[in-house]
């Protein structure tokens, strides 16, 4: 039986942080003992709006693809690979720019509500607004049935599909559409409580993260401002420490008791974050210790990409040669 085929990757702009690793990266490890996974490190992606700093990507690389080592992603299951040297990429979106107009990326919801947080109007840079496009290449490249994605990346979904179906139309049956398969987690809000965990708003938990810095960065959550004394009713509304046990801590009964504990008061937050540092230094310790293990080898992990990319290369070509003989530009 053919397993189904899975797409999915990151941008090298930092390590990953516990957002990634409850949005995706559980997901990608589970996933890989029955589906052909293919998973992207999107370098090329990242440069759209880090042109001018690409030492921060390239420095990168090796830090996210420890952090899919340490997570359980194995490479004997999951294809790992680096998008720019994926040459056949870049030219699948090439072609795939042809049906795509400019009024209709700038439509895109992902693309508008991502302008507007890195404040880009008119100057946005082209590689960015067409974004959509090379996620697009990315994933019929490998003719994936399903992404893994977050919702606010779903109308990129939609986008590639519309290009699959316009393609199609004009050239004949190549291209395969896909789905979006959803986390169980909805985004991971950040330690301040203001919006999701980001690397560019400084409120993550990282997977390298090592005892001390995760101690400081837990007691130091975001709770309840106004509950100012252990005996005072505290509200778990917007309270990042009980939103992290809801995510974290399987053992949803004692979970509970704590909420009701902490509304009726009595229950001090220094000690609900004490036992929120208990439940991931349990869960994440062994995934820093085995980040550290690979860490010790970079040159080997590097090595793993090459031969992962060899692999994604072989792939890519056969459904760029498709693409070129159904438009008719396979001239020798």
């Amino acid at each position: 039986m053919t397993k189904p085929i899975i797409l999915t990757g990151d941008r090298p702009t930092g390590q990953l942080h516990l957002g990634h690793y409850v949005g995706s990266l559980e997901n990608r490890v589970r996933l890989q003992a029955d589906h052909q996974q293919f998973i992207m490190i999107a370098d090329m992606q990242a440069l759209t709006d880090n042109a001018d700093n690409p030492e921060k990507v390239r420095s990168n690389v090796v830090e996210v693809a420890l952090d899919y080592l340490a997570a359980g992603l194995d490479p004997a299951q999951t294809t790992m690979f680096v998008q720019s040297a994926i040459p056949e990429l870049a030219e699948l979106t090439m072609f795939y720019l042809n049906l795509v107009t400019v009024a209709r990326l700038q439509r895109n919801p992902t693309v508008k509500s991502e302008m507007q947080q890195k404040g880009y109007g008119a100057d946005v840079p082209a590689g960015f607004l067409m974004y959509p496009v090379s996620q697009a290449a990315d994933i019929t490249a490998f003719k994936a049935g399903i992404v893994p994605v977050g919702e606010d990346q779903l109308p990129v979904i939609e986008q590639t599909n519309e290009i699959v179906r316009k393609f199609n139309s004009i050239y004949g049956d190549v291209l395969v559409e896909t789905k979006g398969l959803l986390s169980t987690h909805t985004r991971l809000a950040g330690l301040d409580g203001k919006a999701k965990m980001s690397k560019s708003l400084g409120n993550c938990i990282y997977l390298a993260d090592d005892a001390d810095i995760l101690k400081k960065k837990v007691m130091a959550m975001f709770t309840d401002p106004d509950h100012l004394r252990v005996e005072d009713p505290g509200k778990i509304e917007g309270n990042m420490v009980f939103s992290y046990l809801e995510v974290f801590d399987t053992n949803k009964e004692y979970v509970a008791e704590l909420k009701a504990h902490y509304q009726r008061g009595g229950l001090g937050d220094v000690k609900v974050k004490r036992y929120l540092l208990e439940i991931l230094e349990a869960k994440f310790a062994p995934i820093r210790d085995r980040r550290a293990e690979f860490a010790k080898d970079k040159a080997e992990v590097m090595n793993m990409l090459r031969i992962g990319s060899q692999k994604a290369n072989a792939v890519a070509a056969q459904t760029l040669l498709e693409v070129r003989r159904a438009i008719g530009v396979e001239y020798f």
